[in-house]
């Protein structure tokens, strides 16, 4: 049966110098080259809806439905490649060499490809520089105004066994050469990427092989987890399991896969509970920087799973910002993501007129360097929506609206980035949208499954909606992702707060306290702590949580509280009068 002819836009990669690769450590290289699929290749072949045809060891031959799909692809790659290969010396290095082409083909039955088609774009691979994009006469007119690069005219070359000339043109990736991204001028490696880690298979220490797959899958999990966090470079788990098993010194581990951290742990079992235990390790200079116990009773080992690895995930996150900002003080020239690890660090200080603004600058000079930072952007979003949020700025209207614009601006560019998802949501149930604030919070939790300070928000957005009761549960859905999370102490004043408008004085008390023990520098947990404390008739507490609250922030008035409200619902609404009396009889200053 003959085959059936169609037009398609053919890529062709191949591994430069494989077979050098392979004899100098096989099984390493097919470990790496088995990461970078599950990681890197794969992927990106399926966001811009490819289809792989044909696999080699070191080559792929792949049919897209357009050949601006086709060059995204291949652009997504080969910056990806770039990356991961920062600081490496040149013989370890992974590199592609990518040839694209349209035109005819013939399609058997067995869905291979054949034709010229294929063979023009093998040809131009052939051609190609390591880390470089290849593309046809053909090809390019089609891509050359609907991608953000820069080609170059390499003029007409005569290809292996192809009949006529062909006119070829390179892409020049906006990121730079695999050469100019790995080295510096002074031709040393320039190191590991921010946020790059790696987390080894976990130690079964039980003994029983029966539980080898509960331990493996929590290394999976977390790995899977890790990598949907934003900026987060994460080893795949191919690769990191190449070296379970065997002797490692992780210092090596960290030259090999080019990474600033590994994660380490083991797991025990007995009969009714479950232990974990992690730490962090500075791959470069091999010092422990983070380390914790998770215990819990044995339940539903899948659950126990998911609960382990969201906790682990949401912990190590915050360790990781506080590892980077570190360093980025220690930086002689810090970069925009230095600048940005430094305003997040400052941010998760907690909610303080000083902090905020220390953060927003920080946020600010790292945009200066990169106008296209979405995580610096988010930032500072972040910081505007919290000061207008939480009752620290006179100007709330003018700080949401700088919100929203930037976390707009934030999606434009990554559609999928699950925090500005998040503070655009914030916004909205802030500015009398909860209905439409609602869903884009849980879009931020679609996104990201551990993002604990969605469930938090969807709980405060549930009073201003007239359903007040419903927070105590979604706040305890965020204690139970991220109990020692850098917001707790926000949580819990939200939680707080909500049964203050509820009449539930005495647990709010308890709740508002346990904020404050998390942080006591939240000026709002201790206004509302004084609001319940006056309800049940102990003033002199009170006034002493006024003071307090008043010390970290002296500008707070009774009037800015009364013009943040977010909600014009007759319930809240009502209740919210009530609390501006008892303001004022415990000492908060007019306005």
């Amino acid at each position: 049966m003959s085959g059936t002819r169609k037009l398609a836009a053919i890529l062709v990669a191949d591994v430069v110098g494989y077979s050098r690769l392979a004899a100098a450590d096989e099984d390493r290289t097919l470990a790496r080259l088995r990461g970078l699929r599950s990681d890197l290749t794969d992927p990106a072949i399926a966001a811009h809806r490819g289809r792989i045809v044909k696999r080699t060891g070191d080559g792929s031959i792949i049919e897209f439905r357009s050949v601006v799909d086709a060059v995204r692809c291949a652009i997504e790659v080969q910056t990806g490649l770039i990356e991961r290969n920062a600081g490496l010396l040149p013989e370890r290095r992974i590199e592609f060499r990518v040839g694209i082409h349209v035109g005819d083909v013939v399609e058997e039955s067995d869905g291979d490809l054949m034709g010229d088609g294929v063979n023009i774009a093998a040809r131009l691979e052939g051609v190609a520089k390591p880390g470089a994009i290849c593309l046809s006469e053909d090809a390019y007119r089609q891509a050359r105004d609907r991608v953000g690069e820069e080609f170059v005219d390499l003029g007409e070359m005569r290809l292996k066994n192809i009949a006529r000339p062909v006119r070829v043109y390179e892409i020049k990736i906006n990121s730079g050469s695999a050469a100019g991204a790995s080295f510096s001028d002074g031709g040393k490696p320039s190191g590991p990427p921010h946020l790059s880690i790696v987390v080894l298979p976990f130690v079964n220490l039980a003994g029983d092989a029966e539980q080898n797959y509960f331990v493996d899958g929590v290394t999976e999990s977390l790995t899977t987890d890790l990598s949907q966090m934003s900026g987060m470079l994460v080893i795949g788990r191919n690769t990191a399991f190449s070296y379970k098993s065997k002797p490692i010194d992780l210092k090596q581990i960290g030259r090999e896969l080019n990474v600033r951290y590994v994660l380490e742990g083991s797991v025990q079992r007995s009969a009714n509970r479950m232990r974990v235990n992690v730490q962090l390790i500075d791959a470069e200079s091999g010092n422990h920087l983070w380390a914790d116990r998770f215990d819990k009773p044995v339940t539903d080992l899948f659950d126990m799973q998911d609960e382990i690895v969201a906790r682990l995930a949401n912990a190590l996150n915050a360790q990781l910002i506080i590892a980077e900002a570190r360093r980025a003080e220690r930086a002689p020239s810090p970069d925009s993501m230095d600048l940005y690890f430094r305003g997040m660090s400052t941010y998760n200080r907690g909610h303080t007129p000083s902090n905020l603004a220390e953060a927003r600058k920080l946020f600010e000079r790292a945009l200066a360097l990169d106008p296209g930072n979405v995580d610096a952007i988010v930032g500072a979003a972040r910081t505007h929506s919290a000061s207008a949020g939480h009752h620290m700025s006179d100007d709330r209207a003018a700080e949401m609206a700088a919100a929203e614009t930037l976390a707009l601006k934030a999606l434009s560019i990554a559609p999928e980035n699950a925090l500005a998802h998040l503070c655009l949501g914030v916004v909205q149930m802030f500015t009398h949208r909860a209905a439409q604030g609602v869903p884009e919070l849980e879009r931020a939790l679609a996104l990201d499954r551990n993002l604990a300070a969605a469930h938090a928000y969807i709980g405060l957005a549930q009073n201003f909606i007239g359903r007040g009761e419903e927070t105590a549960r979604h706040t305890e859905d965020a204690l139970r992702l991220s109990p020692r999370d850098t917001a707790v102490y926000l949580w819990r004043t939200f939680n707080g707060s909500v049964k203050v408008f509820l009449g539930e004085d005495e647990e709010a008390v308890g709740e508002l306290r346990r904020a404050i023990e998390a942080n006591r520098n939240f000026a709002a947990a201790h206004f509302y702590l004084a609001v319940a404390l006056a309800e049940l008739g102990r003033l002199d507490e009170a006034r002493l949580e006024v003071r307090a609250g008043l010390s970290i922030d002296p500008k707070f008035t009774i009037r800015r509280y009364r013009g943040d409200a977010p909600t014009d619902d007759p319930t809240f609404m009502s209740r919210r009068r009530q609390i501006y009396e008892i303001m004022r009889n415990v000492g908060i200053p007019e306005g």
